[in-house]
């Protein structure tokens, strides 16, 4: 399995509505519930509408297709940040998980702790 550092910076945040997000931009997550409207999206493209916003995120795509029978990919690789005071915050589609990294902590010392800790598990891979 391989792990992909995308490169552009994300923005966590909320929306009082998705009247102003683009589904078609290259990377837009949406959760809503009974009480918000979430949104991850490119920090160039967020939306004028949000009520809270947290910039400067970047994501690791957990690449493979993920059947739901697999167990633990998601839990290994944030109990691995964890451990090393690295928060995360985690999204899935269907297919595919993402761990966000926050501006926070170097993110080429995040991939050094996880290439470390994964051994030949995993490979990380740097994209554009």
């Amino acid at each position: 399995m391989t792990i992909q550092v995308l490169q552009e910076k994300l923005t966590v945040c909320k929306v009082k509505d998705y009247s102003l997000t683009n589904l078609a931009n290259p990377f837009t997550f949406t959760g809503k519930t009974d009480n918000e409207n979430s949104l991850v999206c490119p920090t160039s493209l967020t939306p004028e509408n949000t009520t809270v916003v947290d910039n400067g995120w970047v994501a690791l795509r957990v690449k493979g297709s993920m059947e739901f029978a697999l167990i633990g990919i998601l839990s290994k690789i944030s109990t691995i940040l964890a451990n090393n005071g690295i928060s995360i915050f985690a999204i899935s589609t269907f297919d595919t998980d993402y761990i966000l990294l926050n501006k926070s902590f170097p993110i080429f010392r995040t991939i050094e702790i996880t290439r470390k800790a994964l051994n030949s598990d995993f490979i990380i891979d740097l994209i554009s």
